[in-house]
């Protein structure tokens, strides 16, 4: 059983980065962790494809480097994939498109043991992320699902209405916000509120460290979490595969387009 180590950055009051990945090659996973810069990676889940067999992939090639993990994951299928994630050895959930605090509930119940105390739906199963039966005892299983780093995306007008009463949830740790369907949300172009939209932003890290729960910002370049820092965020994803290629191939064409425009 591995330490989850998203977790006990969080209860050192620690900072922390992780990075977005697509792809479900290994590859790139263990790339990410021979850098020796990021605390762990986040999958993308509720855009890329994959199978059950990809997150064990990522979850082993993870804890080869000493890395955490954290999974985004669609609303709709949001219980049965955050359990097979978590069996799987993923240490943190992320959940998107929650509305209200009974949406926030219900998601944090899909992954709480299922005790007489806490009255969760996530029972012991016979998966690598307990060393296989009967390697680690219910107790200690209870345990490590109670270590699970819960975050949450607050994107929708309804989330940022409902703001406080899902910051005092218990169980959340994290919120991150999503400007793009939040603006959707509000039925706007986001292009076209950027100063709303930032507004709303602020509004979720301000009341988000009030409750104690840390809000994490999603940023593409360093010099970005300056802005970040001085509202008291210390919890970062860097970068974005995709964000990343297609930022690449976009300078770099439109580059070689000029350069071969006169032949």
């Amino acid at each position: 059983m591995k330490e989850n180590k998203l977790r006990n950055l969080l209860k050192e009051g620690k900072p922390t980065v992780g990075t977005r990945m697509w792809s479900t090659l290994p590859f790139f996973t263990e790339a990410v962790g021979a850098t020796g810069l990021y605390d762990y990676i986040e999958f993308v889940a509720e855009y890329a494809p994959f199978t059950l067999y990809d997150f064990d992939n990522l979850c082993m090639a993870c804890e080869l480097h000493g890395m955490g993990s954290m999974i985004k994951l669609d609303y709709q299928s949001r219980g049965y994939f955050a359990q097979k994630a978590i069996q799987s050895g993923f240490q943190s959930v992320m959940f998107t498109d929650c509305r209200n605090a009974d949406e926030v509930r219900e998601s944090l119940k899909m992954i709480t043991p299922e005790t007489e105390q806490e009255g969760g739906t996530f029972g012991y199963a016979n998966r690598r992320y307990i060393g296989f039966q009967p390697r680690i005892s219910q107790s200690a299983h209870a345990q490590r699902q109670r270590d699970i780093v819960v975050s949450l995306m607050i994107e929708k007008k309804a989330a940022i209405d409902s703001i406080d009463e899902i910051c005092s949830v218990p169980g959340v740790d994290m919120v991150q916000f999503g400007p793009s369907d939040y603006s959707l949300s509000r039925g706007w172009d986001v292009k076209d509120h950027v100063n709303e939209t930032k507004e709303a932003e602020r509004y979720m890290i301000k009341t988000a460290l009030a409750h104690g729960v840390r809000p994490r910002c999603e940023i593409q370049n360093p010099e970005d979490a300056q802005y970040y820092m001085k509202l008291g965020v210390k919890d970062f994803c860097m970068g974005d595969q995709m964000w990343k290629l297609m930022a690449s191939w976009s300078r770099d064409g439109e580059a070689i387009r000029d350069i071969i425009r006169s032949l």
